[in-house]
């Protein structure tokens, strides 16, 4: 079975690797054979094993999303474990726009997508037009809620209140 991806040129060499060793543990890890056309983007995947092939699109799109390899293997050992992305096409009409938004969850020096992470648990990556996630379906959900939060205006200490509590919530239950 085969899967085709597109990944952003700029990724490649993360998806590869030092002298490909990225890329050979993936292979291994899912037992599949990768090739990556390294002008145009375009990744084969060929899965020679369904049952281990599963999370590979997940691993690749993570990766080109934006996340260091460490962050993605995490994946591959953790079958719970959701990777999701949120287009922000839908927030901004204008590269400007875009960067606001962006702005806004990042934070300044990186510090609400760093509180958003110690309180969610969720690795978070912003990178070209989406916000991807890697974290359990209880946390992706907290972690969505207050992006969505910070998209449609509310305050940076709003959105932390929320986080907190919710937090809170998920470790009483």
């Amino acid at each position: 079975m085969k899967e085709y991806i597109k990944v952003p040129l700029e990724r490649i060499a993360v998806i590869v690797g030092p002298d490909g060793e990225v890329k050979q543990f993936i292979e291994e890890k899912s037992a599949t054979s990768i090739n990556i056309d390294s002008r145009t983007g375009d990744v084969e995947i060929d899965i020679k094993d369904p049952i281990k092939g599963l999370r590979i699109k997940d691993v690749i799109n993570a990766i080109a999303s934006g996340f260091s390899p460490e962050k993605v293997f995490r994946l591959f050992d953790d079958d719970l474990l959701i990777f999701e992305t949120i287009n922000l096409s839908n927030f901004a009409k204008t590269e400007k726009d875009l960067q606001r938004i962006k702005g806004r969850i990042i934070g300044s020096a990186g510090k609400t997508r760093e509180i958003f992470e110690n309180l969610t648990g969720v690795f978070i990556s912003i990178y070209g037009k989406t916000i991807s996630l890697i974290g359990y379906p209880e946390q992706n959900n907290v972690a969505r809620v207050g992006i969505d939060m910070l998209l449609k205006g509310s305050t940076q200490k709003v959105v932390y209140n929320f986080l907190e509590k919710k937090t809170g919530e998920l470790k009483r239950t």
